[in-house]
């Protein structure tokens, strides 16, 4: 059974975007698509059926989180990730190797997926298990890496093979190959350094992928023969034992002559799919994407790993990406940050105390149907937890509806007129 099937429908004239179909065995997501982040099995604040009305069609998973807590053999007893979370649509797993970035390098700094080079304090000059003071919980060697869990302190190593043996036992629909994470402002020479565990550790986990989806089929084959034509093989659920796509991904920094190499090579490899990596410089992103996307294979899906901002989206779409996933819009849902197609607002301002309109006027979200700015702003002055769920299904929709927008704008040929509109309200 092939694990995903992917359908080019339309492409955007004089550029690198398109829309698609991703079938997957749980469904089926139109691209491009919006993927919300549930990064503990749950998507924060948010049940699956309000996730589901909010418009979300995919769910990722951390693969970090879950190996460490509650742990990925529980997961895969309890019938893998779909089941253990009661979500019956499609779900990622992202391969660990941002944790990696987060727990070394970007420890104790205020480093993120997207940063200003201009920033002189994020410059790194060399690297060492304490910098500033401050100790690294990560440790990043050709074979793998060890680190120490942040929850309680323990000692764990994950390799490429480690890595996907997680995501097997997870048992999301969609998986990524391990690889390592650099910060855009990282010097050249360790960029290469990084890249080239990166493409070693893509062919360990491609190899590895098929062993066990080898594996898979046979244990599943030979569970049907033996319950054949009996009354067990008619309840029988092999739903946990289903295929899973593999996705390869293309680091290489700020670098076009690393980021192309990285394409080329992942590129060649039999991935299902690919994912675009690594922390940007927000000054050069859009280039950075399309260096990649100009080279990586046309008939496989591409996924923009930890973006979400509005303009970004967009300038993902036009360059060829089919998927994007973010931790932002619940984020700052919860915090209090709205999306309007104004811009973003503080529903914690005092202008809105006292404020009866919707958040967005014109927003059809349940958010936006049954409660005022002013409702919101009590509870998150109040502290109340209804106050995180209500933002998060808004931001929820907000972009997922986006996204879903620039898609029927790109079938009726009307893309740059549609991004023009939204983005000078959006960016006043």
């Amino acid at each position: 059974m092939k694990s995903i099937n992917f359908i080019i429908e339309k492409k955007i004239a004089g550029a690198l975007g398109r829309v698609g179909k991703l079938e997957t065995p749980h469904g089926t997501i139109l691209t491009p698509s919006f993927v919300v982040v549930g990064t503990k099995a749950t998507v924060k604040a948010l049940s699956p059926e309000q996730v589901k009305d909010a418009g979300a069609q995919v769910v990722l998973a951390n693969t970090y989180h879950l190996y460490l807590q509650p742990g990925d053999e529980l997961i895969r007893d309890a019938g893998g990730l779909h089941k253990f979370m009661n979500w019956n649509g499609p779900t990622m797993t992202d391969s660990g190797g941002f944790q990696v970035f987060s727990l070394g390098v970007a420890y104790g700094k205020e480093l993120s997926k997207v940063v200003s080079i201009t920033d002189p304090s994020l410059l790194i000059p060399e690297r060492s298990s304490i910098e500033d003071g401050v100790p690294r919980l990560a440790t990043i060697g050709n074979d793998g890496v060890s680190f120490r869990s942040h929850i309680d302190g323990s000692l764990h190593y994950i390799t490429p093979e480690k890595s996907i043996e997680i995501q097997h036992n997870l048992g999301a629909d969609i998986i990524f190959a391990f690889d390592e994470c650099t910060s855009p402002t990282e010097n050249e020479r360790y960029q290469e350094e990084a890249l080239s565990r990166t493409h070693a550790w893509a062919k360990r986990s491609l190899e590895k992928h098929l062993e066990l989806e080898e594996a898979r089929q046979k244990s599943q084959n030979s569970s049907r023969l033996t319950l054949k034509g009996s009354d067990t093989d008619k309840n029988f659920d092999f739903s946990a034992s289903l295929p899973q796509a593999l996705f390869g991904i293309v680091q290489g920094g700020r670098s076009e002559k690393l980021r192309k190499k990285s394409a080329e090579v992942i590129g060649g490899m039999d991935f299902d799919g690919f994912g675009i990596g690594g922390s940007f410089a927000k000054e050069d992103m859009s280039t950075a994407v399309k260096w990649v996307n100009e080279i990586l294979p046309e008939e496989k899906p591409r996924h923009l790993l930890g973006i979400g901002e509005p303009e970004d989206l967009f300038m993902g779409v036009e360059n060829g990406v089919d998927l994007f996933d973010c931790v932002g819009p619940t984020r700052i849902a919860r915090n209090g940050t709205l999306f309007t197609k104004n811009g973003k607002i503080n529903i914690t301002n005092a202008k809105f105390v006292n404020d009866f309109n919707p958040i967005d006027e014109g927003c059809n979200c349940y958010t936006c149907s049954n409660y005022t700015k002013s409702y919101l702003a009590h509870l998150f002055r109040a502290k109340e937890m209804l106050g995180a769920t209500l933002a998060s299904i808004h931001n929820v929709y907000f972009i997922n509806k986006l996204v879903s927008d620039m898609r029927q704008a790109i079938l009726e040929d009307k893309f740059f007129e549609f991004k023009k509109e939204f983005l000078a309200g959006y960016l006043k």
